[in-house]
């Protein structure tokens, strides 16, 4: 038996190997203009557009750089009218990957199961207050069909919508996050996420994938007293961390943001049990507006490199301090503060954890990561801003995901190509830029290989994936990461 660890992940940007993807699912294309926002939408997306125009790219990409040997060639030997069964989970024609893992194959594969089968279809009917009659139907499918159902909402045909869709399961980085060799079950704030999390319980703990580490898996408590606790408490005081507001920075040092996802209360329960398991020495809160434009941290701000990082300038430092120095101080006390409309920074070390300290922004928690953690020179960390620190464009493109980025390896980043001016920042900081498509015809052709690549960013077709508000780290659950060594 190798040695090598199968899922491990210590940073943000050690070579990608292996991770969780979930490609858009036909319940994204039954999302109704008038259930979008409860399924934590801002509007209804064009599926075959974000499928055949968008994602497929992303997957291509992934495996050239994780798993080439399935794709090199492959799409040219498929008749044009069956070219799309390559990404269809559950086809003879599937990619079929176990490094670029796709979350529906997973359940598929506990499915076969009969006892975990029962509990699971029993748990899912009991969630979505079915009758016992749908468990019934239900456990008379096939394990592939199943699998569609419980995450589609579709039966059969896909006429029959038994139920909701679970459109966020794009989004894969929200449902879980390896912690060097540790995976932290995550739990969704929002009501639309609940069967998602669910079903990757039930992976979880039952699929082979995660044997070896069954003994590591962390599950944080819901609050005991919460079902006492008055209405206007209840959303501050409960159990709910999202994989957004996680970053393993270095094997030593977590950040955790509180946001409108993730509550101080999680953030308390995870501090202690990675401090008590010896799992990290260093862990970060990251206090954010409570706002949905921000929503996790990896909308503000990602790693590119050891000393290299994209993010919002708005929340990055008090930048707007030249505006305030304009109004007469004794006036500035009559202007409105907004309340929570800023960014806290506080860390806590393991033996020191009665004695936390702040830090005063986010650029110097940054280059502490950068230079305390991973071995950089002060001079060397370099930021890149979104919309290139423009007014209106960073907000414009920190909105479309400019900060929310994947490294498939050090310096070498996914984007979406709708964000020109912070394309624009990228270039100005010396990296090279290209279009996936373009790319991918040269590793095709095999003009570039994968391996050759510094310092680029990937620019991704986003149009209809930029209106589902995640991007490239969001659309993610890394397992398996090469260690940088510092």
């Amino acid at each position: 038996m190798s040695s090598k660890p199968s899922l491990h992940v210590s940073s943000e940007i050690g070579q990608l190997h292996r991770l969780i993807i979930h490609s858009p699912d036909s319940g994204l294309g039954k999302v109704v203009p008038s259930k979008a926002q409860d399924w934590l939408f801002e509007d209804i997306v064009h599926l075959n557009t974000m499928r055949r125009q968008e994602y497929d790219y992303y997957i291509k990409l992934l495996l050239y750089f994780l798993d080439r040997q399935k794709v090199q060639g492959q799409l040219d030997k498929l008749d044009e009218n069956v070219t799309r069964d390559f990404y269809k989970p559950g086809h003879q024609n599937y990619f079929n990957s176990d490094k670029v893992i796709e979350f529906q194959c997973l359940l598929s594969h506990i499915l076969e199961d009969e006892t975990v089968r029962t509990k699971l279809v029993a748990s899912i009917c009991a969630v979505e207050h079915h009758l016992y009659d749908t468990q019934q139907k239900l456990l008379s499918l096939k394990s592939t069909e199943l699998a569609n159902v419980l995450i589609s909402g579709s039966y059969s045909t896909g006429d029959e919508m038994l139920f909701p869709p679970i459109p966020n399961l794009l989004f894969t980085r929200d449902l879980g996050i390896m912690i060097n060799d540790h995976l932290l079950l995550n739990k969704p704030a929002k009501l639309a996420r609940t069967r998602e999390a669910l079903l990757y319980q039930y992976i979880v703990f039952n699929h082979q994938l995660f044997a070896d580490i069954r003994e590591k898996i962390i599950e944080l408590p819901e609050n005991e007293l919460h079902f006492l606790l008055p209405e206007n408490e209840k959303s501050y005081n409960r159990t709910t961390l999202e994989g957004g507001d996680l970053m393993i920075v270095a094997p030593n040092h977590l950040l955790i943001g509180v946001s409108e996802r993730t509550t101080i209360y999680a953030a308390q329960l995870l501090i202690q049990v990675l401090f008590e398991k010896q799992i990290v020495n260093k862990i970060t809160l990251l206090k954010i507006p409570y706002k949905r434009d921000c929503m996790h941290i990896d909308t503000v701000f990602t790693q590119v490199k050891r000393n290299v990082w994209v993010l919002y300038h708005k929340l990055a430092r008090k930048v707007n301090k030249r505006y305030d120095e304009q109004i007469d101080p004794v006036m500035s006390r009559l202007m409105p503060k907004v309340d929570g409309d800023d960014v806290k920074l506080i860390q806590f070390r393991q033996g020191k954890e009665t004695k936390p300290h702040e830090i005063e922004n986010l650029e110097d928690l940054l280059t502490e990561v950068s230079c305390e953690d991973l071995g950089c020179s002060k001079e060397s960390v370099k930021f890149i801003y979104s919309g290139d620190n423009e007014f209106p464009y960073g907000a414009r493109e920190q909105w479309t995901d400019s900060c929310n980025l994947l490294a498939l390896k050090e310096g070498v980043v996914i984007g979406y190509d709708r964000n020109d001016k912070t394309v624009e920042a990228f270039k100005h900081a010396g990296f090279n830029v290209v279009k996936a498509t373009d790319l991918l015809k040269q590793f095709e052709s095999k003009e570039r290989e994968p391996e050759t690549l510094i310092d680029t960013l990937i620019l991704l077709p986003s149009s209809e994936l930029s209106r589902a508000r995640g991007g490239s780290h969001c659309m993610s659950l890394p397992l398996l990461r090469a260690n940088i060594e510092k």
